[in-house]
């Protein structure tokens, strides 16, 4: 291919590689809103293939001043947790529950590693998930574990496209309680969508 051909094209290819952009309106963010008063925290969720333990996506749950999910290049849809470029906001124990059970099934399991952290800590994280903008395809483990280097005690962490090498630094910190979720429902995610959706429209 000749230079100039290349450059002509580069900037198509550069667009098709970026993630779209999702922007829920200010009034349905601020009623989503969801804070835990109980202490802040980070819990690490990683999807793991149940026959080789091999990580397929990784997400950050983050309780500050309110409790979000950044969930880099997700599948995971629901009105009740508006997004913005892959910040899932209004994040209760209940729709935290639907978000796991989204993603486990009879083919992967979640592990959720959870680690106490000061206030400023969370906050920078939440700060630093909203500046993050969208992610393409693959790129959780990669963004997550940037994210997570720049935080005060997590500098040590390694900067991966691997879910498991994100998880196995994750572990190395201090105090963190761990837990495995698994379930058998058929390998079809818009099954378990359709699902939660009804559940959700029936405690409404």
């Amino acid at each position: 291919m000749k230079r100039r051909q290349f450059l002509v094209g580069l900037p198509l290819a550069l667009s098709a590689c970026s993630a779209p952009e999702v922007w829920a309106p200010d009034d349905v963010v601020s009623r989503a809103t969801y804070r835990d008063t109980s202490g802040t925290y980070l819990t690490l969720f990683t999807m793991r293939n149940t026959g080789s333990n091999n990580g397929a996506h990784t997400a950050l749950l983050i309780n500050g001043s309110q409790r979000i999910i950044f969930d880099p290049a997700g599948s995971f849809e629901q009105t009740r947790m508006p997004e913005r470029n892959d910040v899932l906001f209004g994040v209760s124990p209940e729709l935290e529950a639907y978000y796991v059970s989204f993603h486990a099934r009879i083919t992967y399991y979640v592990l959720a590693q959870t680690v106490q952290v000061s206030a400023e800590v969370a906050e920078q994280a939440m700060q630093l998930a909203l500046a993050n903008g969208p992610e393409p395809q693959a790129h959780c483990a990669r963004s997550t574990s940037r994210l997570l280097r720049q935080l005060p005690g997590f500098s040590d962490f390694r900067q991966t496209w691997d879910p498991n090498r994100v998880s196995e630094d994750f572990a190395k910190l201090a105090d963190v309680t761990t837990r495995e979720y698994r379930e058998t429902d058929a390998d079809d995610k818009s099954i378990a969508a359709a699902q939660i959706n009804a559940a959700l429209q029936e405690d409404q």
